[in-house]
């Protein structure tokens, strides 16, 4: 039934539009921060305990060649929620101190650029920010500006797990809120879980969007005592933190499927699960493989991730689907779901991937994806990608046959990698300079990423 529905509404046109009716979805975008490709039990951790977001896959659609647009947390959150790829926007660097010559004023989302919030929100969406933010610390990039109606959380990149102070930026700032006095942190995955869950209740009975922006397994590497005990039995103690953070991150994953089911809307809210970034090994112990690379590097390590989407109203249960995607996509299913007919002139760089989930559309939903993280640049077209970096010649590799990207194939391909090169690098002279740059250390580190070991398996 549902998919005659879909059909006539895409193909013909409904006479009214679902902006002008009650049944909606509402739409839950859950954002895990440095999570590894590997550390969840639907994508083969042997370690890590995660029952709920397992069940979410279990009930929807894992999409296992998911992307994110950058391989760190700031510029891969400003294209998530545009929809739009932030390099042609300036925001290709993550956010750190400003850097002499650049106007501080413009150090985070231009304010020029519109977000998913403010299209959903002419929609008649009631648009909820629970965490992080990241976005910019100045007023003018305030997520209450940028289309949300509601915050709760904290506009820099991380934040302590067990405390925060009255200081107003770093890991210790207080928290922010503009319907409630934010209440003392007990262990901030759990609050920003709980917080999430009232945010359902209270808005349940109408269309919302609520971006739950978990900074979980981010440093600093803070667990509870009871999680990690539970995972006494992994001996590397940085390694164990990082499994007890991922777990209750679990835990609270489960809590707003329960508020879901409890208010009687689960059937009919899009649940998204991502991560923003692969992960760091080097700094929180997380695991990325079967990919090479981490945060940071434009390996599949450092972009592809754990994509999970939820709808028992309109999305199979238990595929899996093979094509690749983007989390640039998500704008543009956001507002197709909401009742907007008018989402191609938005500007968007995605596509509305309901109609491929559900097999309405054969063919895949991009034939190429196009990167730019500061020094580094990358293409992939069909399963060949070609990656650039500054310090020697391109690397070419085949997907399909070398998922890990260890064998170079470029002297094999020469022509293939000359057509890749080019088209990259025109797409790249096209791009507008970025508006702010992170610190210059970063330059240097990032190309040591690409000459680390990594693992091709998840530990035991």
């Amino acid at each position: 039934m549902f998919k005659v529905l879909w059909l006539h509404f895409f193909a013909i046109g409904s006479m009214v539009s679902w902006a002008q009716t009650d049944d909606r979805p509402n739409i839950l975008l859950i954002i895990a921060d440095d999570l590894g490709y590997a550390d969840l039990g639907v994508t083969g951790s042997k370690q890590i305990k995660t029952p709920n977001i397992d069940l979410l896959a279990r009930e929807g659609v894992f999409c296992s060649q998911g992307y994110v647009s950058s391989a760190v947390c700031s510029p891969s959150r400003a294209g998530l929620i545009t929809g739009i790829n932030q390099v042609t926007f300036g925001y290709d660097n993550n956010i750190g101190g400003n850097q002499p010559g650049f106007d501080p004023d413009y150090l985070g989302l231009p304010t020029v650029i519109k977000t998913i919030p403010d299209f959903l929100d002419s929609l008649g969406y009631v648009n909820g920010l629970v965490g992080k933010w990241h976005l910019g610390m100045e007023e003018h990039f305030h997520p209450l500006k940028r289309g949300f109606h509601e915050f709760w959380g904290y506009r820099g990149g991380g934040h302590d797990y067990f405390r925060a102070t009255d200081t107003d930026r770093g890991y210790l700032a207080a928290l922010e809120s503009n319907y409630k006095k934010p209440q003392e942190i007990t262990y901030l995955t759990d609050d920003k879980g709980n917080e999430c869950v009232d945010f359902i209740k209270r808005h349940g009975k109408k269309p919302f969007f609520l971006y739950a922006s978990f900074n979980a397994p981010h440093t600093p590497m803070q667990a509870t005592e009871e999680d990690l005990k539970r995972y006494e039995f992994i001996k590397d103690e940085k390694r164990r933190t990082y499994a007890a953070m991922v777990h209750r991150l679990d835990v609270n994953v489960g809590k707003m499927m329960n508020a879901l089911k409890e208010e009687g809307v689960y059937d009919n809210t899009l649940i998204v699960f991502i991560s923003d970034n692969g992960g760091p090994q080097d700094s929180n112990a997380s695991n990325n493989a079967p990919f090479r690379g981490q945060k940071g590097t434009l390996l599949e390590g450092g972009i592809r991730v754990p994509f999970i989407m939820t709808w028992k109203n309109g999305l199979p249960s238990g595929k899996i689907y093979h094509s690749f995607v983007s989390s640039l996509d998500l704008g543009a299913t956001f507002l197709s779901l909401g009742g907007d007919d008018q989402v191609g002139t938005k500007g968007l760089d995605g596509v509305n991937l309901i109609p491929y989930l559900i097999g309405e559309y054969d063919e895949a939903p991009h034939e190429e994806m196009k990167w730019r993280f500061t020094i580094s640049a990358s293409i992939r077209k069909g399963n060949w990608k070609l990656i650039r970096l500054p310090d020697r010649l391109p690397m070419l590799y085949n997907l399909e046959q070398d998922v890990f990207e260890s064998t170079d194939l470029r002297e094999h391909y020469p022509e293939k990698a000359k057509g890749l090169l080019k088209s990259l690098g025109q797409w790249d002279v096209a791009l507008p300079y970025p508006v702010f740059l992170e610190g210059a250390q970063w330059k240097a580190r990032q190309l040591e990423l690409y000459d680390k070991n990594y693992s091709k398996t998840p530990p035991e």
